[in-house]
């Protein structure tokens, strides 16, 4: 029994990476494991860098942090559960990395929001060959916003591995369609001769597609359908070479590494810059935010009683319009279970002609409340997308209990029976959103 129970453990630490060198002084990479009846094999070439890098990982974003941050147990379990979302993005990106079969797969959502999803977006991708050709079918539904962006490589810059900015995108709605709705477009570096479909160039570097679907009216939107093939390859799919799969897993550890780490301590910097309770602008131009559009943030610090009213005078044309809240580690809030995120379509100015958002724990009873969900600290980010104008919003920091004597006499109450159909009505819309 003893004999079995040392083999099982050895072969356990040998799977896992995390029993440190053999016995023989190799690294875990080429550890032993034993399969129970004799036989002993080599660990797979790739899985201890990938198992190194994810048993560091949380202390490597948790060392990102201050102290005070850093030993606050509910923070440190955030810093875990946005390290697992990070893997798992990541993993959907390693296992579909084949550009002559693409296929478009979530990027972020609820569960993989490691680099902070807007909650109006469905984001997916899917890598592509540079200089390949492809075809896009589908139906082109409803939406308020639904682009393909064209993203090059990924950089390293100073040992960090960095995204290139987007420099290409293209408009689905702009597309042509049958009587049915349907599209059907060619993407590719140069046109076919004597092709007179919808076409759209692509540019020689690009590696992947973004497909962003912006809805602002979540229950009456209708999301396209989209088909990507490659049409100049073959149809069938051979079984990938060990290398590229070894280097995929190489990659893994790189890229979740990246992910984890680009924005864990975002508010915080933000912090020592001295922006709490108001806002600024945040420039996304070199990290492939949408053309047209204008983001300004800035973090929250609130007691239990207090709230910040953030308020801008509304333009008077907006193609589409928001404004969310995040945790301490730039994670967006829960927005299907809160009522911490609100478009154009959810929110309206007061009588004044003032857009005013309230954030706060508690729930103040007025129409725009952005609900903190428990977080004492986090960030407000706030979008226009091609707007008349773009203003960085104030913030003011009261009392709940005072946000009335702060905005105008005739904005509604809500009751917190209404509150809780206003939530539950959000939640089911967007369960009908497809996020996979």
């Amino acid at each position: 029994m003893k004999g079995f129970l040392r083999k099982t453990a050895v072969a356990i630490l040998a799977m896992t990476g995390s029993g440190g060198a053999s016995a023989q002084g190799r690294p875990p990479e080429k550890a032993d494991a034993s399969n129970g009846h004799g036989a002993v094999y080599e660990s797979v070439e790739g899985w201890a860098d990938l198992v190194e890098t994810l048993q560091g990982l949380p202390a490597r974003m948790l060392a990102m942090l201050p102290p005070e941050m850093r030993n606050d147990p509910q923070l440190r379990q955030d810093v875990g559960r946005l390290a697992l979302a990070s893997v798992t993005g990541a993993a959907f990106d390693t296992l579909s990395a084949d550009g002559d079969h693409p296929f478009f797969l979530p990027q972020l959502n609820m569960l993989t929001f490691a680099g902070q999803p807007n909650p109006d977006t469905i984001y997916r991708y899917t890598h592509i060959t540079p200089g390949g050709t492809y075809r896009l079918r589908g139906e082109k539904g409803a939406m308020r916003i639904a682009t393909i962006g064209e993203m090059p490589p990924y950089r390293t810059v100073n040992g960090v591995l960095t995204p290139s900015p987007i420099k290409s995108y293209h408009d689905i709605n702009a597309l042509k369609t049958d009587a049915q709705g349907r599209f059907d477009v060619l993407l590719s570096p140069v046109r076919p001769e004597g092709y007179a479909g919808d076409w759209w160039q692509l540019e020689p570097a690009t590696n992947r597609l973004l497909l962003r679907l912006v809805s602002s009216d979540w229950p009456n939107e209708r999301e396209p359908t989209i088909a990507i093939e490659r049409v100049d390859a073959p149809a069938s799919m051979p079984r990938p070479a060990a290398a590229l799969l070894e280097q995929r897993l190489r990659d893994l550890a790189a890229q979740t590494r990246f992910m984890a780490t680009l924005f864990v301590d975002k508010v915080e910097r933000l912090r020592r810059e001295g922006y709490v309770n108001r806002l600024k602008i945040f420039d996304v131009s070199g990290m492939g935010g949408l053309s047209g559009q204008s983001y300004y943030e800035g973090p929250f610090d609130l007691k239990d009683d207090e709230a910040l009213i953030i308020s801008a005078k509304a333009p008077t044309r907006c193609l589409y319009r928001s404004i969310m809240v995040t945790n301490e580690t730039y994670d967006t809030i829960d927005w299907y279970n809160n009522h911490s995120s609100l478009n154009d379509s959810q929110s309206k100015p007061d009588s004044d002609g003032v857009l005013r958002f309230v954030v706060s724990k508690r729930d103040p009873g007025v129409p725009n409340w952005l609900a903190t969900a428990g977080h004492r600290r986090g960030l407000v980010q706030g979008r226009w997308m091609e707007c008349d104008s773009n203003p960085i919003p104030d913030a003011l920091k009261v009392k709940i209990d005072e946000v009335r004597n702060h905005i105008p006499a005739d904005t509604p109450h809500v009751t917190p029976a209404e509150r809780e159909k206003i939530i539950r009505d959000r939640r089911v819309a967007l369960h009908h959103r497809r996020l996979w």
